[in-house]
């Protein structure tokens, strides 16, 4: 199951331009209301407390890949501290992929439930529900999946969207409702992103066909055992 592909990049450039500009960030937050009286002392110290909680994450990710037991304790540790703060959604992302390599999927649906939660944009939350709507397939929850992929996501997010329902339908053997999500997502350029999705929909077609064919294969069997012998019924 490849449940980090296409949004991989994205995740990683949004971590990227935290790393590289988080300070920048906010400190121009900072200095904005620097100008009003009275702020000065509350944003010094709220300055003090994102600096604090953006080292913390730093130090964390760089344990990602070395030891991942006591990565996994201190990203929950983390989370659990720092609340709804930014960070929190991207940590969560994190443990998820961590989770993911041991096809922990309950712990998986956990974290990205997290992150889903805490996303500071859409385009975090939009990453994370697909990332979670694919767990809720592989864990067979097809409601959950299909309730996920509803919660108003970007529609620069539809391809994507539209494919994991084509999935989920197909489980419960919804055909025509696969193939229309299919068609969905490919009228959406999703092929771009995931050329899967033409074979995907070449492969309904087939299983829908399918019964036709054996309809003629047993007609014919019947007529020419007609011709050899009588048939009993």
């Amino acid at each position: 199951m490849e449940i980090y592909q296409t949004e991989e990049q994205q995740v990683e450039a949004i971590k990227s331009y935290w790393q590289q500009n988080g300070y920048t960030i906010i400190a121009g937050i900072t200095l904005g209301f620097a100008g009003f009286i009275g702020f000065n002392v509350y944003q010094d110290k709220k300055f003090e407390q994102e600096l604090a909680v953006s080292d913390s994450y730093q130090k964390l990710i760089e344990q990602s890949g070395k030891d991942d037991k006591a990565f996994t304790a201190n990203g929950e540790k983390f989370i659990s501290k720092n609340g709804t703060n930014s960070y929190v959604a991207l940590t969560a992302l994190a443990l998820a992929k961590e989770s993911a390599t041991y096809k922990d999927w309950p712990q998986v649906q956990k974290q990205l439930t997290i992150a889903v939660k805490s996303a500071p944009t859409d385009g975090i939350k939009a990453i994370a529900s697909l990332r979670l709507a694919r767990v809720q397939v592989q864990l067979e929850k097809y409601s959950d999946a299909l309730a996920t992929l509803n919660s108003n996501l970007p529609k620069s997010f539809t391809a994507a969207i539209e494919e994991i329902k084509g999935d989920v339908y197909l489980q419960q053997d919804k055909n025509d409702l696969a193939r229309n999500a299919y068609q969905a997502a490919i009228a959406a350029d999703g092929i771009a992103t995931s050329p899967s999705l033409q074979i995907k929909l070449d492969d309904l077609a087939q299983v829908t066909t399918l019964p036709v064919t054996n309809q003629l294969v047993d007609e014919k069997t019947v007529t020419e055992s007609v011709v050899i012998e009588p048939v009993v019924k």
